[in-house]
């Protein structure tokens, strides 16, 4: 039963389009039901940086059978309400002004609305913020949300494990994000760190 909850993934205008491909693109691999809000910036970020369009990956995704996108105006959306069960949610890549308006209780969007959902209903909720470098107000903003049990999970590379493209570090913060929302229990093996590995 819980397997079949959905997760939800909201993308904000933030740099890390693929970011959010890989992570949506993992979770289906798992059959677990994904719903999508993603802004107007955040759509301008994807067709800056992605080859393929937002438009051709939702038809990607919505052949799964396990994909729903709702826009962002759209406050009736079901996610819009605790009495909504889902398994928690992203927000990848999560851009500053979104951090700030959810560590402040702003919820005039669906994006923020379903994160806001999240923290009282005391759901996973799991930020991928990108933005560097950091001033006070940005670190001040995480740690709020940080204390009301917020994942803060920054696309840092693993180099760890020696990855050895753009495309290895999205893969790696994908899993991790995976793993942060308690849908998976550990990493792939060759996402792991070995004590003594190239000694």
């Amino acid at each position: 039963m819980a397997k079949s909850l959905p997760v939800v993934i909201g993308i904000s205008g933030a740099s890390g389009a693929a970011l959010a491909r890989a992570t949506i693109d993992r979770v289906l691999k798992l059959d677990v039901p994904v719903i999508v809000t993603a802004s107007s910036a955040g759509r301008m970020v994807w067709r800056e940086e992605m080859e393929e369009s937002f438009g051709e990956a939702v038809e990607r995704w919505t052949a799964t059978g396990l994909f729903t996108q709702y826009a962002i105006s759209d406050l009736m959306a079901p996610v819009a309400s605790g009495t909504f069960p889902t398994r928690g949610m992203a927000i990848v890549p999560c851009s500053m002004a979104t951090v700030a308006a959810i560590a402040h209780g702003m919820a005039d969007n669906l994006l923020r609305r379903a994160a806001d959902v999240c923290l009282k209903e005391r759901r996973p909720l799991v930020l991928v913020p990108r933005e560097t470098p950091l001033h006070a107000i940005h670190l001040e903003n995480m740690a709020t949300l940080a204390r009301l049990g917020v994942t803060i999970l920054p696309p840092a590379p693993a180099f760890y494990i020696k990855q050895q493209s753009i495309a290895d570090v999205v893969d790696f913060i994908a899993e991790r994000t995976l793993l942060a929302l308690g849908l998976t229990t550990e990493m792939p093996p060759g996402m792991v760190y070995r004590s003594g590995a190239g000694e």
